[in-house]
């Protein structure tokens, strides 16, 4: 199917750089490509799950559980 597309200068000269290592036309390469971006990965379609509970994204500045901390909500809760 044809189509025109405005394609960034950057995008288009490494789909050409693709296309000629491949030996294949810059648009087989593009379409290769789009599959792949649009394709649903692995990792976010299952959550990791340990103990039957899923887990939750670590944030980068997240503080570490401990059990301390725990036994410290434990009896602010009784």
């Amino acid at each position: 199917m044809r189509t025109t597309l405005v394609i960034d200068d950057d995008v288009l000269a490494a789909a050409k750089g693709l296309a000629v290592r491949e030996q294949k036309t810059i648009g087989a390469v593009i379409s290769k490509l789009a599959r792949e971006g649009l394709r649903p990965s692995v990792a976010a379609a299952t959550p990791a799950i340990r103990n039957g509970i899923p887990l939750l994204p670590l944030r980068p500045d997240a503080t570490p559980v401990t059990p301390e901390i725990v036994a410290q909500l434990n009896d602010e809760l009784a």
